[in-house]
């Protein structure tokens, strides 16, 4: 009923042809938000196949997440998406009741602006640094 799509011969990820697509900087917008994942620093160290950095930048990436939370709590705000609005659905799962987002369009407003806009036509990638975080510089703060 259901088999994995192929994946390009020799390939070390066993990606699909639609996985490389999306998420090859062939296909990118010109103009990259920071958070795109496509700029995570692990992602560059396993596709270099250097496996001890991208772990290392994998495990950094999630205590940044992890601090951003506990200053987040501990400031008592509230985490917004600004991609998606939480809707008043609840779906069951074995993990327990889940809240529902729904995707609220302003990420194609956003990157229509982005797109338009007569900034910088050619970007250099290695210039701009991942930042997915909603708050600044936590230490900052």
């Amino acid at each position: 009923v259901w088999h994995v799509a192929d994946t390009p011969k020799n390939d070390k990820f066993q990606f699909t042809y639609f996985a490389h697509k999306i998420n090859s900087f062939d296909t990118a917008p010109k103009k990259l938000l920071a958070s795109d994942s496509r700029l995570r620093p692990d992602r560059f160290a396993l596709e270099k196949g250097d496996l001890s950095k991208a772990g290392s930048e994998k495990s950094r990436l999630e205590e940044r997440q992890r601090a951003e939370k506990r200053t987040r709590e501990a400031k008592g705000h509230q985490f917004t998406p600004r991609w998606f609005d939480l809707t008043d659905e609840i779906s069951a799962t074995p993990w327990g009741d889940l809240e529902i987002y729904r995707f609220n369009g302003k990420y194609t407003e956003h990157r229509a602006t982005v797109d338009s806009s007569d900034g910088i036509d050619e970007v250099d990638l290695a210039s701009i640094e991942f930042n997915p975080w909603q708050y600044g510089n936590l230490s900052t703060e």
